[in-house]
């Protein structure tokens, strides 16, 4: 048995006041002088001597105190044979209940913060399921069989296979994965501004049309707006306008000429190693600065087929893929094994001073009816 505090073993000192209490309430015997003693020797008083009464009543007070104390001091008994139960864990996205009747004698839970009985209603969907699946793993005993129900194709999982210290039974169960996102319809529109010429109208034409498949709009001063990539063109600085949305968070391209700044970082280079596309934070926003004109004379790269693909990566970043395959997610053993659980005794301790004070109660009543009889 361990103590988690046990500082609170100094309640232990509470034991003086049912002694001093007992001590105060002893039987007094009232002396009685009549006349015939006056012709009897005077003798030695014998030595009064500490005597405690109702001796079986202090005992169980003292007991009670000690219970009081050691419930202070949180006992744990260690080596206590673990719950070897099977648990089986269920993604929140899948239906519980009809999994269930399966096996219906095993710990089912929800794979979601708490891992609540699966009797309860189901958590939300999105949950990181991987790193659940972490925590679960060190939560259990370390011979519990541990099962957990999957969609099939997985979400919410990290970059790489989960690591347990215990054999899974992995259950992926097959979903409709939700149909990808138009491209042509997820692709952002350029907002042309500034003075553009004929050459670098057309380059701009182009990849616009490669994006979404729709003819680039009219040059205007207004600034872009959600879902827009602002392309100034022009030696002047950005409007007031542009300014304030690039530092809400836009995108703005810009060609300008000139060497590279220290506060920027090249993002794309030519064949000959030549910086291309320079990038530095505005704010909260990227300002993405061409190092030359939209001519294909001025700027090569711009023959390149794969140009329009490589600045639509460089203005709107591809998101991290949202689903894997469940079944080359599987964890994989080898992680450390949770440490033993020990047995909490508050529960019996609780009991126990339930006892005590009971017979306490009934002790010290009967005594005094006994008294007063």
């Amino acid at each position: 048995m361990a103590l988690l505090f046990p500082l609170g073993l100094l309640a232990l000192a509470a034991w003086l006041v049912p002694l001093l209490v007992h001590l105060a309430r002893r039987q007094q015997y009232a002396p009685l002088e009549f006349a015939a003693l006056r012709w009897l020797r005077a003798k030695v008083r014998p030595r009064q001597r500490v005597r405690f009464d109702e001796w079986p009543l202090l005992l169980l007070r003292l007991l009670l105190l000690a219970a009081l104390a050691l419930l202070l001091a949180a006992p744990v008994l260690q080596g206590s044979a673990p719950d070897t139960r099977a648990v089986i864990a269920v993604a929140p996205a899948l239906d519980a209940a009809a999994l269930r009747a399966q096996q219906p004698e095993a710990d089912w839970r929800w794979l979601a913060p708490g891992f609540a009985s699966t009797d309860t209603p189901a958590p939300p969907a999105a949950q990181p399921l991987t790193s659940l699946l972490r925590e679960l793993d060190q939560t259990l005993p370390a011979g519990a069989p541990l099962t957990v129900y999957v969609p099939d194709p997985l979400t919410g999982a990290d970059a790489q296979r989960p690591r347990l210290s215990r054999p899974v039974q992995w259950r992926p169960i097959a979903r409709t994965a939700p149909a990808a996102p138009d491209a042509s319809s997820s692709a952002p529109r350029l907002r042309l501004g500034g003075a553009p010429d004929a050459p670098a109208r057309r380059v701009l034409d182009a990849v616009q049309r490669a994006w979404s498949g729709q003819p680039l709009a009219a040059a205007t001063d207004a600034a872009p707006v959600q879902g827009e990539i602002g392309v100034w063109v022009s030696a002047a600085p950005l409007p007031p306008t542009w300014q304030a949305w690039l530092e809400g968070g836009g995108t703005v391209l810009v060609t300008q000429a000139g060497t590279r700044a220290p506060a920027e970082t090249v993002v794309l280079r030519d064949v000959q190693g030549q910086a291309a596309i320079s990038e530095r934070r505005v704010g909260q926003g990227r300002l993405l600065r061409v190092h030359g004109a939209l001519t294909p004379s001025a700027l090569p790269l711009l023959e390149d087929p794969a140009f329009p693909r490589q600045l639509l990566t460089l203005a709107r970043p591809p998101a991290a893929p949202q689903w894997v395959a469940a079944a080359t997610h599987a964890p994989l053993t080898g992680a450390d094994a949770p440490p033993p659980q020990p047995l909490d005794l508050v529960p019996w301790l609780l009991g126990l001073i339930v006892l005590l004070f009971a017979l306490e109660r009934w002790l010290a009543t009967s005594a005094r009816r006994g008294a007063q009889a």
